[in-house]
């Protein structure tokens, strides 16, 4: 009991002669908020805009499908209707226009000639006739020192595909091609 009585003693001593003065900080805080002088800018003023009349309730909303529209018509395929041949092994240069490529060269061995064609991202590609090429289902049909041809079949809109004769030059750079 008597350790306890005089644990108390000690902290109660300890509370009243450990307390911090404080007073020099109370006096720094009161002089900064006396000299400190809040400026807050006004609130802008806006103008009122007249209400808008929306005239078209009648029609169809933005944000619904519409119910026939002229790209989700099924056209009907002709019977002698041209179509692209959509067989064969997918070549690397099917996944560029032909305005992103230009020809380096040619390369004649074996009796065999290859193209090399660079497209606009820097890789380079080897292609020979008979190889697939751009974005409509091309065919390079001749490789010639001047550059080469190409047969694309481009859809007309109705269903069917036109054959369309296109040349790709070796003084073309990429981003321009020569249409026949």
């Amino acid at each position: 009991m008597k350790r306890r009585s005089a644990v108390l003693v000690l902290l109660t001593s300890c509370l009243v002669a450990c307390q911090p003065d404080i007073s020099d900080l109370q006096r720094f805080t009161a002089e900064v908020k006396a000299s400190t002088s809040v400026s807050i800018e006004p609130l802008p003023t806006f103008e009122t805009q007249p209400a808008f009349d929306y005239s078209a309730t009648s029609m169809r909303s933005p944000f619904q499908r519409p119910k026939q529209s002229l790209t989700a018509r099924k056209q009907e395929s002709k019977p002698n209707c041209q179509q692209p041949n959509l067989a064969g092994k997918r070549h690397a240069l099917e996944k560029y226009g032909l305005d992103a490529l230009s020809i380096s060269g040619t390369i004649n061995r074996n009796n065999q000639t290859w193209v090399l064609i660079t497209a606009n991202d820097g890789s380079l590609h080897k292609a020979q006739v008979g190889d697939r090429i751009g974005l409509f289902f091309g065919e390079i049909t001749s490789i010639t020192a001047d550059g080469i041809t190409i047969k694309e079949m481009v859809p007309d809109g109705a269903g069917c595909w036109q054959p369309k004769q296109a040349k790709l030059s070796k003084s073309s750079q990429a981003g321009e091609n020569d249409n026949v």
